[in-house]
């Protein structure tokens, strides 16, 4: 018997190929989506897909493309594009969509990330694990792979949603900028000319300086992951040596975007989500901003000082895309640099948060060390892993040790402190790890929560 659940995880598809994701199993899971989509009641008779820079990409979407087609499904192909690309026709096109993306993962890896119309997320509870079934299903049944016509339309729509982006944020009166970007050989070297540049519209008053645009699927200067501070190293020296007024890195598939001042440090993603809320909330007074419960306290007090109302969310897009909707929220951000908006259809996109960023910065005249101080009250961890074999028992031990103080959880444990500091811990869904974030208003004392939380977790 097929079992799938190795690659089909809580939002998305993701395994190695061809190992644990081929081009067979690509075409069970094209059947599989455009069946429970038919069976929610969606309109399945069209589906639009993409790919990122992954040499594995065109034939999987080939493959997936031959199995919603043999369900007498149309199939539009925009080809390469960036996640937030294919949101961007899902919802302009008022399609279903496939993203065939990995994200930050190396080379060797490739998955899908799917959306009913209008880019409304497909996760484990809203049909991925329909899916995952039905593919089970078609994998063991040797009379399902059968093709039907082929109807297949190729769609270029890159000038579109960088004219889409241009629109929800105006870049063309703010000071010049010089703006070194990080694409990590990802989508971002695809996008950024077209929405930042002058490849299909006017020019802006940016000077943007290119680090690894090259499209390349197996990384070859470092990996698309800017969560992880090794693979900031060569933005950061460029920033220094040239002098950058900004930096930006995308992930792989260009979904996420992180921020580097003039002096080459990092801005946190919490501070870009106040900032961004602080810039929608002028624009829509009064509106909900949602943020997710490892974001910095700034981030609410932020909010409500300009008027906001703070929604705080479980750590996570399925969660943070529902609470948006829930609360018609202007804008959702998380702390992993994942950024949502309703401009946008709800989605992340990190191209806009990084366009807002940019237009901030432009409309003033002080450094982003500077500017972004504002929103930078307090000292963080950052997110800690530790590998522990009973999470639960971690969980109480800890819980056991902070008896006394206020307890919450939403996702996990939140521990509140009568000073001020706080800390969270996560057990990860897919790997036998605790996550533990930590905050306090000093940095010794940050670091002082920090040591006693891990040395119960480790202990």
């Amino acid at each position: 018997m097929s079992d799938l659940s190795g690659i089909i995880k809580a939002y998305d598809v993701r395994g190695t190929v061809p190992d644990q994701f081929d081009e067979r199993t690509a075409r069970a899971i094209g059947t599989a989506f455009v069946e429970m989509l038919r069976e929610s009641g969606d309109d399945a008779d069209q589906i639009v897909v993409a790919h990122d820079m992954r040499e594995s990409g065109p034939g999987l979407v080939a493959a997936f493309a031959r199995g919603a087609n043999a369900s007498g499904t149309a199939v539009v192909n925009i080809g390469l594009a960036s996640t937030d690309e294919l949101y961007y026709a899902s919802g302009s096109l008022g399609l279903p969509g496939a993203m065939f993306t990995a994200s930050h993962n190396p080379a060797k890896y490739n998955g899908i990330k799917m959306c009913r119309a209008g880019a409304k997320p497909v996760g484990q509870d809203s049909g991925l694990a329909v899916v995952r079934r039905r593919a089970e299903q078609l994998l063991d049944d040797l009379n399902a792979e059968a093709d039907g016509p082929s109807r297949v339309e190729s769609r270029d729509l890159l000038a579109d949603y960088a004219a889409h982006l241009r629109s929800l944020v105006d870049l063309s009166g703010i000071r010049p900028l010089k703006v070194i970007v990080d694409a990590g050989n990802g989508m971002g070297g695809h996008t950024v000319p077209a929405v930042l540049g002058d490849q299909v519209l006017p020019a802006l008053p940016l000077q943007i300086v290119p680090l690894y645009f090259e499209l390349d699927g197996s990384f070859p200067n470092h990996e698309a992951n800017p969560l992880d501070p090794a693979n900031l190293v060569d933005l950061q020296r460029a920033i220094r040596e040239q002098g950058a007024d900004i930096g930006v890195a995308f992930d792989g598939d260009a979904d996420r975007c992180f921020i580097i001042d003039e002096k080459g440090d990092p801005v946190s993603p919490s501070a870009i989500t106040a900032l961004v809320a602080k810039r929608e909330l002028a624009k829509f007074p009064g509106s909900t901003v949602i943020y997710n419960l490892i974001t910095s306290a700034a981030v609410p007090e932020i909010i409500t000082e300009n008027g906001g109302k703070p929604v705080r969310s479980r750590v996570g897009h399925s969660f943070i895309k529902a609470e948006m909707a829930r609360t018609n929220a202007i804008f959702g951000g998380e702390h992993s640099a994942h950024y949502y908006f309703r401009d946008f259809w709800f989605a992340d996109t990190g191209m806009l948060a990084a366009m807002h960023v940019l237009a901030a910065l432009g409309g003033q005249s002080s450094p982003l060390s500077e500017f972004a101080a504002e929103f930078e009250r307090y000292s963080a961890s950052g997110e800690i892993n530790s590998t522990v074999d009973d999470a639960k028992a971690r969980i109480a031990a800890v819980r056991k040790v902070f008896a006394g103080a206020e307890f919450d959880e939403l996702d996990g444990l939140t521990v509140a402190l009568p000073d001020g500091a706080w800390f969270n811990l996560r057990a990860s869904n897919t790997e036998p790890l605790l996550r533990l974030n930590v905050e306090a208003t000093k940095p010794d004392r940050m670091a002082s929560l920090r040591d006693e939380v891990l040395a119960i977790v480790r202990g």
